[in-house]
């Protein structure tokens, strides 16, 4: 975690954000390898959805890398306030602060 000087609140860096969000991808990858390996003794219905719940965070990790890229990144989609780093550090593909993430639920 980077921390300033200047009064701002701390920020991943770049090159943090690209490690923690590649770390995500590659243990949803691994996930679905699991998955289609434990195939012909998995329940279809949970197979099918486990699968679709990993394509979804897939999907969540690209927008976040697109997001980081853009320059956006840890800023809320909705209310556009800094997504504390903490939050980042456990969710780093988050698009919402958690006010706005409890207000969409």
């Amino acid at each position: 975690m980077t921390t300033t000087h200047t009064g701002r609140a701390p920020q991943l860096t770049k090159h943090e954000a690209r490690q923690r969000l590649e770390h995500e991808r590659n243990s949803r990858l691994a996930q679905l390898r699991a998955i289609e390996e434990s195939a012909p003794h998995a329940d279809k219905n949970l197979e099918a959805a486990q699968t679709a719940a990993i394509q979804r965070v897939l999907e969540e990790i690209d927008a976040a890398s697109q997001r980081l890229t853009a320059g956006t990144y840890g800023t809320c989609n909705s209310c556009q306030t800094i997504i504390p780093v903490e939050r980042l550090e456990i969710l780093p593909y988050v698009r919402f602060c958690v006010g706005c993430q409890q207000g969409a639920s």
